[in-house]
Formats: C-alpha cells, sequence, structure tokens
C-alpha cells in the first residue's frame, strides 16, 4: 500500500515549495498539500489559531486521509503541533525548523509585537519592501550558496501572495498566536528536523524532544532553517527510514 503525506509548507511559502522533496520520494506516494491561510492567489482566510485547525482538518477529512505522515516545515512544521494534538489522521510526523510554541505568556505578547513589524511593513509598503527585508534576515544566510536559479523558484512562490494576505496569517497564526504543544498530547513518534546552522531551532528541538514519548533529532549537515530547500536529499531519507 502506498503511504500517504500531508504537507504543510512555511510563511510565505506554498505547495510547491515541495516540489524537489516530491520527487525524491516513491512515485506511487500520496501526497496532499494544504494552502495555509492568506497564501496563494486565492488566499483563505482564518479568524484566528484554531479556526485554521479546524479549516484544515476539514479539508483532510474531505479528502479522506487517515494513516498519513505528517511533514511540516517552519509555520507548516508549527501547525503540525496543533493537528498532531487534534486529530487522529496521522501516523507518525516529520517537522522541520518547527517551534512548538511559547509557554511563557509575556514571550507570546512580545512576538506578537514583533509581528506587528512585519504586519505593517506588508500593509504599507507592499510585497516587495517586505521581500526584500525578510530575505536579508541572518536565518537565511545559509543559503547564499545554493545556485541562482533553486533561489528564483523560492522567490516566485513568494511573490505570488498578497501582502494584505500574508498579513492576516500573521495576525490569525503567528507564533505569539500559536497555544503551546503539550507534549502528553502528540501520540506518535515524531522526527524533529533540524538544519545544523540554525542554532536557535536546534536548540528548541534539542530541549523540546525529550518532553515526547517519541522523538527522534536528526541535525542535517551543510543546511540553516530551511532544510527542505537547502537539503531536500536529507530531508527525503529521513522521511523514508521513518515509514514502518
Amino acid at each position: 500500500m502506498s503511504a500517504t503525506y500531508v504537507m504543510l509548507h512555511g510563511f510565505t511559502g506554498g505547495p510547491a515549495s515541495f516540489d524537489d522533496l516530491v520527487r525524491l520520494l516513491p512515485a506511487d506516494a500520496r501526497v496532499v498539500r494544504p494552502t495555509i491561510c492568506g497564501h496563494g492567489p486565492s488566499p483563505a482566510r482564518a479568524d484566528g489559531w484554531d479556526d485554521e485547525m479546524d479549516r484544515l482538518l476539514g479539508l483532510l477529512e474531505a479528502e479522506d486521509v487517515t494513516d498519513a505522515h505528517l511533514v511540516g516545515y517552519s509555520m507548516g512544521g508549527r501547525v503540525g503541533w496543533g493537528l498532531l494534538q487534534r486529530s487522529d489522521r496521522f501516523t507518525r510526523a516529520t517537522l522541520i525548523g518547527a517551534h512548538p510554541g511559547l509557554e511563557d505568556a509575556a514571550k507570546r505578547a512580545r512576538r506578537r509585537v514583533d509581528d506587528t513589524r512585519w504586519i505593517r511593513l506588508l500593509e504599507e509598503e507592499g510585497l516587495a519592501a517586505f521581500i526584500e527585508r525578510w530575505e536579508a534576515l541572518p536565518l537565511w544566510r545559509s543559503q547564499l550558496t545554493l545556485e541562482p536559479a533553486r533561489l528564483l523558484r523560492q522567490r516566485a512562490v513568494r511573490e505570488a501572495h498578497d501582502p494584505g494576505a500574508l498579513a492576516s496569517t500573521l495576525r490569525a497564526i503567528g507564533l505569539g498566536e500559536m497555544p503551546p504543544t503539550d507534549p502528553a498530547r502528540v501520540r506518535v513518534p515524531v522526527s524533529l528536523v533540524v538544519g545544523v546552522n540554525d542554532t536557535r531551532h536546534r536548540a528548541i528541538a534539542e530541549r523540546f524532544a525529550p518532553r515526547l514519548a517519541d522523538a527522534r533529532l536528526h541535525l542535517v549537515a551543510r543546511a540553516g532553517h530551511n532544510v527542505l530547500l537547502e537539503r531536500a536529499d536529507a530531508l527525503a531519507e529521513t522521511i523514508l527510514e521513518a515509514r514502518p
């Protein structure tokens, strides 16, 4: 029987962000790639975290998704934490650079303030100004060695979004809006994938993994935060090793 994968993209990404990975999976794999709220040419809206969880679970129900391997990158990984706690449609998960949520209310409040700056930039200066500032973040420094064609494909995905809709995503499901993950409610094996150059998320994963019933930490060489873009080969190996 072919495996089913549910793939959730990161902020400013889209279903096409998984193209390189999907090409490395078995040809008979079933791949379901929902679009997170606020993304794409016809963006769905969400009133908040719970609303987006309900919307995505409704999409998976309509697609009759069961016994699936959940793969989520960054914001998609955070959404993945939420879905794993709410649904029995998944038998395992691979989460890449995925924050499990801020447990401290004061830190969540500070994050909302930080996101407000990005929201203002999107709404007042537009998508081009936002992308220029976003791509200059130190978080993406490891991408400087990638071939230009790959970066251009990533840029094309980003440029397809509506700036106001992206702003609504941060308001609805930004890290400051995310309820912290309860490890006791994650009942499936989880592979936590982090690029070795992503020191922040590596430290977060190292602290959180021992709190889970069944978790493995995978550090990917020659990669930063976006392992999906930088090392799809290593990510595919991790996913395929995790098959039952």
